[in-house]
């Protein structure tokens, strides 16, 4: 079985446990057929450089580390809620300089969850404002998971949910963050986000995009 296999894996049996049983597949990417150099036909690119490369026989989506912008690339089903959207995430800082990345729902204008490393925080942004936060202590170099969900738990009443933890390691049982809205967020695709800010690239892999559980 090769490390492709391993991580896909991984990650579909991860989401299983977090609801007890095998939450309803509606998108993945682990980008093993995806011809390189170029973008997966099923992804919309909003802005930079994005290209599926390959290092020791894995594949990825990355973003180049130039030039020092935010750019990102949308996926999967239109919905306005009960979605799930994860993702593998890797990059590196340089010198003081780190990146900033996040998985995405609800489109451009919709929620994101960021790991900010500077901070040593995973923040949750509606648009363009962070409306929640909690402490996160990023490791140069690893492979970071992340999961955000947008449910509704009865009419005029939503939660957004997101976590963050080392590939690897034990996900965490409970969401790190949580915010309580009483209006559903326009439609939107699920989405992936880049700031290359050290400069160096940022590498999306295993994406997944299923029922909220």
């Amino acid at each position: 079985m090769t490390f492709r296999s391993v991580a896909m894996l991984t990650v579909m049996a991860a989401l299983a446990l977090v609801s007890g049983a095998s939450a309803q597949v509606l998108y993945t990417n682990g980008f093993d057929k995806a011809e390189l150099e170029k973008v997966p036909e099923d992804m919309m690119v909003l802005d930079g450089g994005f290209a599926v490369k390959e290092e020791a026989g894995n594949k990825f989506l990355e973003l180049p580390g130039a030039p020092l912008e935010t750019f990102g690339v949308l996926f999967g089903p239109t919905e306005a809620s009960g979605l799930a959207v994860s993702a593998r995430v890797q990059s590196t800082n340089k010198g003081r300089r780190s990146p900033t990345f996040a998985v995405g729902l609800n489109g451009v204008g919709g929620y994101k969850l960021e790991v900010a490393p500077a901070k040593k925080l995973i923040e949750l942004l509606k648009g363009e404002e962070i409306v929640a936060s909690a402490p996160f202590n990023w490791e140069s170099g690893s492979w970071t998971m992340l999961r955000l969900q947008c449910r509704k738990v009865k009419d005029g009443e939503f939660v957004i949910e997101g976590k963050a933890w080392k590939h690897g390691d034990a996900e965490p049982k409970e969401w790190q963050i949580k915010r309580a809205e009483t209006m559903e967020s326009p439609a939107g695709k699920s989405s992936v986000w880049g700031k290359p800010f050290a400069g160096t690239p940022v590498k999306f892999d295993d994406l997944v995009v299923t029922r909220a559980q």
